[in-house]
């Protein structure tokens, strides 16, 4: 695939502070790239010198070929970007405001109210397109700014906290739009919410003290969790020391953590080897000695818990570069 983002060696310096330090990925058409890490990481500082907002220390970053320091008007051209905050000129009207940016992209006349209108529907802003924005909730001027991003049809999208503020079923709408618009465009959304990424992203990287840490698809990132193809059984509490004695037998398992006693029931936690699954075996050993089986599952593992593992170590977790 032909890569339309392109960081090499991206860093940000602010006086002795390292925002960004040497950042190197590439995303490409069709791909949604879930850009994670706790506060303070450089994520906004990396998409703000993605975006043509902030120069570089060093590396550079391209879109779509263009350097966005050498070649600044043809880079931004390619890019729809929606930053933290909402929209600036808070006393205009989302129409007023989407018609100005639409003038700012080179829109006029009829074409620029089709833009406009075709924005407004898809983003859902009709029963508040002429009040004052600044009269607007959180999560319409979230919306406003997310019209003005894909105002021109851009082919990057650079989306900080897209659905920051909005309701269960805004969020829903956001989520599906942004899917809707993936197969055409190269899209980063930072978020802080774990599930969007599963919800929307077909890769994900974490960074963290602006450093990429791990890059790779949300099954791939959840398959590094400690807990991913373990298997949870509960049993009878006469049944424990059956359980612990049979499971450690089995070839594939690792090993065995009791979880606790609730309800004349005993809950084990069994994990496996790496990349082995073990659920199969468990059964069979635990019926073969008429173990009474209350419940048996196997547990995905999940992005908080190798967002936590990653961030609080700050180690890379196998290759972080990606083509």
């Amino acid at each position: 695939m032909t890569a339309m983002i392109e960081l090499d060696d991206l860093s940000k310096h602010f006086g002795d502070l390292v925002a960004v330090d040497g950042i190197s990925l590439t995303v490409a058409k069709g791909e949604v790239l879930g850009f994670l890490g706790p506060n303070g990481a450089g994520k906004s500082t990396t998409m703000k010198m993605l975006a043509g907002f902030m120069e570089p220390t060093d590396g550079s970053a391209k879109v779509c070929g263009f350097d966005v320091v050498k070649e600044p008007v043809m880079s931004k051209g390619q890019i729809g970007y929606l930053p933290e905050g909402a929209p600036t000129y808070g006393d205009m009207s989302p129409r007023r405001f989407l018609e100005f940016v639409a003038e700012i992209r080179g829109f006029d006349g009829n074409e620029r109210e089709r833009c406009v209108d075709r924005v407004v529907e898809k983003v859902i802003l009709q029963s508040v397109l002429d009040q004052p924005i600044e009269t607007l909730s959180k999560g319409f001027k979230r919306r406003v700014g997310l019209a003005q991003a894909i105002m021109h049809d851009p082919e990057i999208l650079i989306l900080d906290e897209p659905t920051d503020g909005l309701d269960p079923n805004q969020k829903h709408h956001v989520r599906e739009l942004i899917k809707e618009m993936a197969s055409e465009k190269a899209i980063i959304v930072s978020t802080h919410i774990l599930e969007e990424v599963e919800a929307v992203c077909t890769r994900a990287v974490i960074i963290s003290h602006g450093k990429l840490l791990i890059d790779g698809t949300p099954d791939e990132l959840m398959a590094k969790a400690h807990n991913h193809n373990a298997v949870v059984v509960s049993v009878g509490i006469d049944d424990a020391d059956k359980v612990v004695e049979a499971t450690t037998l089995i070839a594939d398992v690792k090993g065995i953590d009791h979880l606790g006693k609730a309800n004349d029931r005993d809950r084990f936690r069994i994990f496996p080897q790496p990349g082995k699954a073990v659920a199969q075996s468990v059964s069979d050993a635990l019926r073969e000695i008429n173990v009474d089986v209350h419940e048996l599952y196997v547990e995905r593992g999940g992005l908080d818990d190798v967002f936590r593992q990653i961030t609080a170590s700050g180690a890379e977790f196998g290759d972080s570069s990606h083509a």
